[in-house]
């Protein structure tokens, strides 16, 4: 048996926002010692026979106004539901232009207040992409969605902002695959705090199947 991969996409020369240039690395580090990670922007991988090489795609996708192709959508869909794995991190949301891959990826982003100083707390203690991580700081953005009605899907972190409590990172199985999204990872400090790597690193795993 060879070597498990993962792709990661990112933007490396449109970058909006989120430059995927050194977040990759990240990925690549985290995920190294179970998958060989491929770092692109070419969402021409976007297709079967592309995506059947890999265990995980991670999904660093800047956000943009135009949708993706129906026939890739449709390849990561089918990829998903077949049995591979979706780790979408902060921006990564962005698939939601696509409305089948909003549905897919289980709530949709709004709009975000100003980066700020968030207080994490893991209400899933029990789940194994969480294991050993406690309550934690992060500086971030603190994005805002609406959850897909009618959708269930287990809130892995939540942080306390404007009177309510929001959801930070979530989980579910889609089909025979599974979904995970986390919200930080604005900017590479992000990537420097402890639990948001495990959760990177676990949650990659748990999404391949590996957990």
């Amino acid at each position: 048996m060879g070597e498990l991969k993962a792709l990661a996409l990112g933007s490396y020369t449109e970058v909006k926002y989120h430059p995927f240039a050194g977040v990759d690395r990240v990925f690549e580090e985290l995920l190294g010692g179970e998958l060989q990670v491929t770092s692109t922007e070419d969402y021409r991988l976007l297709s079967k026979d592309s995506l059947s090489d890999y265990k995980l795609v991670i999904a660093y996708t800047e956000f943009s106004d135009h949708k993706i192709p129906p026939e890739q959508s449709g390849a990561l869909l089918s990829y998903v539901a077949g049995g591979g794995g979706l780790l979408v991190v902060h921006n990564g949301i962005s698939l939601q232009r696509n409305q089948e891959l909003g549905v897919m990826l289980g709530a949709h982003f709004i709009h975000h207040p100003a980066y700020t100083s968030l207080q994490m707390t893991v209400p899933a203690t029990g789940h194994p992409i969480m294991e050993g991580i406690t309550d934690f700081v992060i500086e971030d953005e603190p994005y805002y969605f609406d959850m897909q009605p009618y959708f269930e899907t287990t809130i892995l972190a939540e942080y306390p902002h404007e009177g309510a409590m929001r959801a930070a990172a979530w989980c579910h199985e889609f089909g025979q695959g599974r979904v995970v999204y986390l919200m930080p990872g604005h900017h590479l400090p992000s990537f420097s705090v402890e639990p948001f790597r495990q959760m990177i690193k676990r949650g990659g795993l748990w999404a391949a199947g590996l957990l």
